[in-house]
């Protein structure tokens, strides 16, 4: 829980609250996000160890956050809980994230200026202690730098062929979706990369 990216204070309070019911539910807790407005809604990404979550167990999971927050009652506006999937296009928000996704590229950004940018993107390199690793194409030449974990206020993979390709093919291989599916999302990408 301590490595999640959850800086604002209302964040890592409800993840302290939240992330023990979910993991006796067999889940890790990916992200958490109060987003206030004219309507305050909580977004609770989750998983299996192994990165799927089916729909009803996302119902399970708001069902049990629900009635937990409920006694707790940490936030003191109205709000609409929303509990999903990281999807494809995932948060990274734990040190390990950066690891599992070594090789694929991510937008990460950081709450301070470094080096006179806050927006990185590139290539995941995976990790060294507590630096996050990225090779970056800065004027035709690859350079990897590292980043402090604790700098990072927000990361994600880029949606790509081969990440599509890659999460379908696990999601296949773990029986998830079938041959057919796999094969009918092949072709498209396919077809993308034949017209690009």
């Amino acid at each position: 829980m301590n490595d999640l990216i959850a800086k604002a204070a209302i964040d890592r309070r409800i993840a302290e609250i939240i992330d023990p019911v979910i993991a006796d539910m067999g889940f890790e807790l990916v992200r958490i996000r109060l987003m206030t407005g004219k309507e305050s809604t909580l977004q609770i990404m989750a998983q299996r160890p192994d990165g799927t979550i089916e729909v009803d167990d996302c119902a399970d999971i708001s069902n049990a956050v629900s009635a937990l927050l409920d006694v707790e009652d940490p936030i003191i506006d109205a709000y609409t809980l929303e509990v999903s999937s990281p999807g494809i296009d995932r948060p990274l928000t734990r040190l390990k994230d950066f690891e599992l996704w070594d090789g694929y590229v991510a937008k990460l950004e950081t709450t301070d200026l470094i080096d006179g940018r806050r927006r990185f993107k590139g290539t995941l390199r995976g990790v060294e202690g507590d630096e996050v690793l990225i090779e970056l194409d800065e004027q035709g030449e690859d350079i990897t730098i590292g980043l402090k974990f604790e700098w990072l206020s927000d990361a994600k993979l880029v949606l790509t062929d081969e990440l599509i390709r890659d999460v379908l093919r696990g999601r296949k291989d773990a029986g998830q979706i079938d041959e057919a599916q796999f094969d009918q999302v092949e072709t498209i990408i396919d077809g993308d990369e034949e017209t690009n």
